[in-house]
């Protein structure tokens, strides 16, 4: 197993690019899955928006300068990947909001091994505007500081908490109005 700075250099070196990265996909395929899954919440989709983020990677070799580490690149890719998917799906979708329930979908999922209090927590999650989404399940979840949260998605700190911060207050109330 290598670290991620090894696979950065193999990756910025043209004669060690292929063996790069297929550490990377070895290295970062499962940790990307699941911060994938985190954002688009089915498996199938998850399963998806990984290989499309390895694809876009690999044709986007060249434009990887090294200014981040390998993994924060590669999870800027699938955060994209997974959000741009949220957002087709969300033109598609014919069903309206009121017979759609992601708890109830999730519990439904064979896939899905939670209770049905994570499945509410997952139905409040979607509710949150894409970025806020984001930000709560990269700090929340994955407990990633904000500094590469920030390299992840292209915006300041400052931004990312006071998403965040807006995030949790929103989930609260969903909570609340269960009670």
């Amino acid at each position: 197993m290598m670290d991620d700075q090894q696979i950065t250099q193999m990756l910025l070196n043209s004669e060690t690019q292929r063996q790069g990265f297929e550490a990377a996909v070895r290295q970062y395929g499962e940790q990307l899955y699941w911060q994938v899954r985190k954002i688009v919440l089915t498996h199938d989709d998850a399963d998806d928006v990984v290989q499309n983020t390895f694809l876009k990677a690999w044709n986007a070799l060249d434009t990887f300068g090294g200014d981040s580490k390998a993994f924060t690149w590669l999870s800027r890719i699938a955060i994209n990947e997974a959000l741009d998917l949220l957002r087709k799906n969300k033109r598609r979708m014919t069903v309206s909001e009121d017979e759609y329930s992601v708890a109830s979908s999730l519990l439904a999922d064979p896939y899905f091994d939670g209770t049905e209090t994570e499945a509410l927590l997952q139905e409040a999650i979607a509710q949150l505007p894409d970025v806020q989404r984001t930000v709560f399940q990269l700090r929340y979840f994955d407990e990633l500081k904000y500094s590469d949260i920030s390299q992840m998605l292209g915006t300041t700190e400052g931004s990312l908490k006071a998403s965040y911060h807006i995030a949790v207050k929103k989930i609260s109330e969903f909570f609340k109005l269960r009670d």
